[in-house]
């Protein structure tokens, strides 16, 4: 049976032990996932003298992982840490859980300095929040300043466009394969049992519900698997998933920025042994376009600016040459807020109780030509061989392929665009007022990101919710072992990464990433401790 990016949800998603017979493979942990998450799992539970199979779903590695900006989040201060993870999650998170995260956020730096010394990976030196206010957390939440991030700056003889072609970054220097090479060096180094397009399918299970290992999906047919410590599932979230999102999510449609294998198997196999679940409505991303091809499965995401902090918007500098208005060509948003990548997405779910319906869904992009000339609009990243495309440098090709529509007057964009048309008018001369007197009194956009929308020809693109990344799953517990809704752990499995992130509220840049390394090493130390499910029947 040949892998594919979505498994059979018809197919039972657990199998009891007496069902098995003889397993194919034995060994003492399975990792489901190929990731920064599932990779450091693997890693810590083979140096504690573990044999580990490393499952990895799609036919390449690396997952969402790869494609990520590749700066981890550290802290300098543990207690800092504890006192802004816990205002940013509201309550949503356990206070045990929150409080190994900013412990580990301690130790990752040099976690990750150890692991890049082994291939002399060249690493940056940051030192906390500098005078012009970068470094720190994105709000400024008690203990913000104590938070910082590193990369990896290079890695000698190192080509990341040669050795992953299989992905797309519009950045040559983009720093995610970069962290990716340095984890999959070590899980290569370590001889760890690797299998490509092979997902973890189904968990075995046995009496009192414990888990014993877990079948493979491969392309030569299932596979069973002994797991005679544990299973960790680090397969990623649910972004996309249609279905999962529709049920979760009052807002749709919303598309997948970056990855397609993520669609939700670790949730659903966690469900199935009874698993709770949180933070399913949490997901981390902003506003984008949709390709021209409707069949395309990817977003493409509305440029990146660079993120400023409440309480210094004077120090965010850049132009942003765009506003956004509605369906009914109404603006209705701060279009540069704090962490757009974060909660950009999140005005757009409005419900209108008169109409039943969505007013700001679709949303449409408004700039003129001389914000067409500034840079590309729009970005378009991914980790599948068989999806890419190239945001143009000036978008002339997106005003030819039809992502963007162009007009000579704002009424002929307002009918290319169905919105109506004294309404956009208005819209764009309260915007260019507002411009005039330098300060956005209606939503409070940085003075220094606006710029008037007033030289013919116009352009308006149609941009909808986009998720980079989903937060919810499987509740754990500090030793990232999966809970049922009694708060009971489900014996030998584990949860590590993405799937279940403890962000319950609000995202700090970087931290999912950082999560991704300490939830993967304490999955893999604590799989590592356990004793064999099987040492009984073997003596």
């Amino acid at each position: 049976m040949k892998s594919d990016v979505r498994l059979d949800a018809k197919r039972p998603l657990r199998v009891d032990v007496s069902e098995i017979g003889t397993f194919d493979v034995e060994v003492d942990v399975v990792v489901a996932g190929f990731g920064y998450a599932g990779a450091v799992a693997a890693i810590e539970a083979h140096d504690a003298g573990m044999r580990v199979l490393l499952a990895e779903k799609m036919p390449d590695p690396g997952g969402i992982s790869i494609l990520a900006g590749g700066a981890w989040r550290f802290a300098h201060d543990a207690d800092q840490a504890f006192s802004y993870l816990k205002a940013t999650n509201d309550g949503r998170t356990p206070d045990s859980v929150l409080r190994v995260l900013a412990d580990g956020m301690t130790e990752i730096d040099a976690y990750i300095r150890k692991l890049a010394a082994a291939i002399d990976a060249q690493v940056t030196e940051h030192t906390g929040v500098d005078a012009g206010g970068k470094g720190g957390g994105n709000y400024p939440f008690p203990g913000w300043e104590t938070f910082d991030n590193n990369h990896i700056e290079g890695i000698p003889n190192f080509d990341p466009m040669a050795a992953y072609p299989q992905i797309y970054l519009r950045s040559p220097t983009s720093r995610g394969p970069l962290l990716f090479r340095l984890v999959e060096h070590h899980v290569r180094e370590r001889r760890i049992d690797v299998r490509l397009n092979s997902p973890v399918a189904r968990l075995v299970t046995g009496p009192g519900n414990v888990v014993y290992g877990a079948v493979l999906a491969t392309p030569d047919g299932e596979l069973a698997v002994k797991a005679k410590r544990g299973v960790i599932l680090a397969c990623g979230g649910f972004e996309a998933d249609d279905s999962m999102k529709q049920q979760y999510w009052q807002v749709k449609p919303v598309r997948s920025a970056a990855f397609l294998g993520n669609t939700g198997d670790g949730v659903r196999m966690a469900q199935a042994l009874g698993a709770d679940l949180w933070h399913m409505w949490h997901f981390h991303g902003s506003y984008g376009f949709r390709h021209y091809d409707p069949d395309y499965p990817l977003a493409l995401r509305v440029k990146r600016l660079p993120d400023w902090r409440p309480g210094l918007k004077h120090l965010m500098n850049v132009k942003m040459c765009w506003i956004v208005v509605d369906s009914r060509g109404r603006r209705y948003m701060n279009e540069c807020e704090p962490y757009v990548q974060d909660t950009g997405h999140r005005p757009m779910h409005a419900f209108d109780t008169e109409t039943m319906g969505f007013p700001r869904l679709p949303s449409f992009l408004i700039l003129d030509e001389e914000g067409r000339k500034m840079y590309p609009l729009g970005d378009g990243k991914s980790n599948d061989r068989r999806y890419r495309y190239v945001w143009s440098p000036d978008n002339t090709e997106e005003i030819k392929n039809g992502i963007l529509k162009q007009a000579n007057s704002i009424a002929e964009l307002a009918g290319k665009i169905g919105v109506d048309t004294a309404a956009l008018e208005a819209s764009i001369a309260r915007w260019n007022k507002l411009c005039a007197n330098g300060e956005d009194a209606d939503f409070g956009r940085p003075p220094a990101s606006m710029m008037p929308i007033r030289t013919p020809p116009f352009l308006a693109g149609e941009v909808w919710p986009v998720v980079s990344n989903t937060q919810g799953g499987p509740v754990h517990n500090a030793r990232q072992q999966i809970l049922d809704p009694s708060g009971r752990a489900i014996s030998r499995l584990y949860a590590a990464g993405e799937l279940g992130s403890s962000f319950g509220y609000l995202y700090l840049s970087g931290a999912n990433i950082a999560e991704c390394f300490i939830t993967g090493w304490i999955a893999g130390r604590e799989a590592a401790s356990l004793p064999p499910w099987d040492a009984r029947a073997n003596g």
